[in-house]
């Protein structure tokens, strides 16, 4: 069991720096001043770009990819720097997007959760914010030549599409890790267009041809990157592209984007893909009532309430007043909890359909893929719900009022019906009658961590393994913060230890990172040949999943072990079976 000092230090960790949640100032990566580190040039086609030699890792951050998006191109697609840039400065922290982050009463319930612990982490006035935010950040290893044709890891973060940056993420101990390893990678991470500014919905979006655009984003930041990496000594031809949570997301619905062409100049953006945390999402059209009650709201919190053309109206406001109306919604860390404000849209001309009807159609970009979960992925969404009655009644009425509000009430009320109401039976799983922080929250926390993730993406491989059973795929259960109190191996968790290389042990660390290593050379966790070295090679072979045995391995903290993806099976067949009603 871990004491509560150490999930304590964890939280802060994932939640106050590298995680999905995080309010953070500028030099998030510690880049220093110019002077701090020697400068590096590279000129590629975007122009010339000065980064940082910092230590063993080559450093460019914020390099625009797009034009500012404000005024006319505030809620419109990205649109193309043509002009190459000169002598750039990309050595400075490039600010976030605007976001939308969670209310002081939101953070007050983490901070008892988490015993007062990290009131300081989440003072939300410290996240420099601005419009101008379309930027790259590329990592690469020390004197990597223009090339040197090394694979490329994209990265997409997450945040529940209403917050997060690019700049949380710092590639450096991945990089460093990769060499270490003998397979030496190009870092990238995306910058994109979150909330109100990137997913607004409603049919005055659908008709300008402006939905989803934080996916437009980060498609032209992959076509950036197809452009220019190879200046940096990265290969285009071997993009493998990873997010977690809403990054996760994300990097499914760009493999369903444009009916699955992932084509650019007539060459495919990526190859692979790892997914941690989120995968197919069932969503209604973005201009279903729903989601034009979305819009109709931030329209009546702005002083375009009653113009004759709400959207041009929206893109010509100042800064805070749009902002302050996008962020009108409810929030991911609130009562609302994952039934999102602003999650992507089937939109007709960018997604086509809700994502399950594209995998079911074979409408998708088939790669190699990794998909994976926490095992307690619906604790922290679930610490908001304390009025709410845990019967069956009770959470039947909180899922159709907020999440399935198409469903059938006997629907939604069969699938609460397959969790009990017994708390040993509920998440944090496996912990007997201990961790019920209200009563229900056990219940409600397996039921919404399945419904979003863990299940989601039962049915996700499911599905894309039956419509393409020859495309390899592997997946994983993370239980190595079993123990921890009230929130259990939760959403978020791994981001640590997979992304920065802490908090598991070096031997957990180090064999996560290389089983990713492979795939990104091989596109198989098991394959260590190619790079300099053999370092990668595990002895612990991770077995691939399909709808026969459905093997998958379980990293624990002391130990791995296979398992077999049956757990819940009767809530999963509930799921599975109606899954177009559990669109949100």
């Amino acid at each position: 069991m871990l004491t509560l000092a150490l999930l304590l230090s964890s939280l802060v960790g994932v939640l106050a720096a590298p995680g999905p949640f995080v309010s953070v100032g500028d030099n998030v990566n510690n880049l220093g001043p110019r002077g701090t580190f020697p400068t590096v040039s590279v000129t590629a086609p975007a122009g010339s770009l000065i980064g940082l030699a910092r230590n063993d890792v080559e450093v460019w951050t914020g390099i625009p990819f797009a034009e500012p998006p404000v005024g006319p191109l505030r809620l419109a697609p990205p649109v193309r720097i043509t002009k190459p840039l000169d002598n750039f400065d990309a050595t400075q922290q490039a600010p976030a997007c605007p976001q939308l982050l969670a209310t002081p009463e939101a953070w007050n319930i983490l901070s008892q959760v988490l015993n007062g612990a990290v009131a300081g982490p989440f003072n939300t006035g410290a996240v420099k914010q601005q419009e101008d935010c379309l930027n790259i950040n590329v990592y690469r290893p020390k004197d990597t030549a223009s090339g040197a044709n090394l694979p490329v890891l994209f990265w997409i973060f997450g945040g529940g599409f209403e917050l997060g940056y690019n700049s949380q993420f710092d590639g450096s101990s991945l990089v460093a890790n990769s060499v270490a390893l003998g397979k030496p990678f190009i870092f990238v991470a995306v910058n994109y267009r979150v909330g109100g500014f990137g997913f607004l919905p409603g049919k005055e979006i659908k008709a300008a041809g402006a939905a989803n655009l934080g996916h437009l984003d980060q498609r032209m930041g992959l076509e950036w990157t197809a452009d220019n990496i190879a200046a940096f000594g990265g290969d285009p031809s071997k993009v493998t592209i990873w997010g977690e949570s809403a990054g996760a997301i994300s990097v499914w619905n760009q493999m369903c984007l444009y009916d699955g062409n992932n084509k650019y100049k007539g060459k495919a953006l990526f190859r692979g893909a790892i997914m941690n945390s989120g995968s197919v999402v069932p969503a209604q059209a973005v201009d279903s009532p729903k989601a034009q009650a979305i819009y109709d709201r931030v329209v009546s919190q702005t002083s375009c309430a009653g113009k004759p053309n709400t959207l041009n109206c929206l893109r010509a406001l100042p800064l805070a007043e749009f902002m302050k109306a996008t962020n009108s919604v409810p929030s991911i860390l609130s009562f609302n909890s994952v039934a999102l404000s602003y999650p992507p849209r089937p939109d007709g001309k960018y997604l086509t359909q809700s994502t399950h009807i594209l995998a079911r159609q074979g409408k998708y970009a088939a790669v190699p893929m990794i998909n994976g979960n926490q095992e307690d992925e619906g604790t922290l969404f679930s610490l908001f719900q304390a009025n709410i009655s845990g019967s069956t009644d009770g959470i039947t009425n909180y899922l159709q009022e907020r999440f399935f509000t198409t469903a059938d009430k006997a629907v939604v009320t069969s699938y609460v019906n397959t969790y009990s109401q017994y708390i040993w039976d509920g998440s944090p799983f496996g912990t007997g009658v201990f961790n019920e922080w209200y009563i229900g929250y056990k219940r409600l926390a397996a039921i919404l961590g399945d419904m979003t993730f863990t299940l989601a993406r039962r049915v996700h491989l499911t599905i894309t393994k039956t419509t393409n059973p020859d495309v390899p795929a592997w997946s994983y259960l993370a239980s190595y913060f079993f123990g921890t109190a009230i929130v259990g191996t939760f959403h978020g968790s791994d981001l640590n230890s997979v992304h920065f290389g802490v908090g598991l042990g070096q031997n957990g660390v180090k064999g996560i990172q290389s089983y990713y290593a492979n795939f990104v050379y091989n596109l198989d966790p098991n394959n260590a040949e190619g790079g300099t070295s053999q370092a990668s090679k595990l002895t612990f072979n991770w077995p691939q999943y399909n709808t026969n045995s459905r093997t998958m391995i379980k990293w624990n903290l002391l130990n791995w072990e296979t398992l077999t993806d049956n757990f819940r099976s009767k809530s999963y067949d509930v799921l599975n079976a109606n899954i177009a009603a559990f669109a949100i």
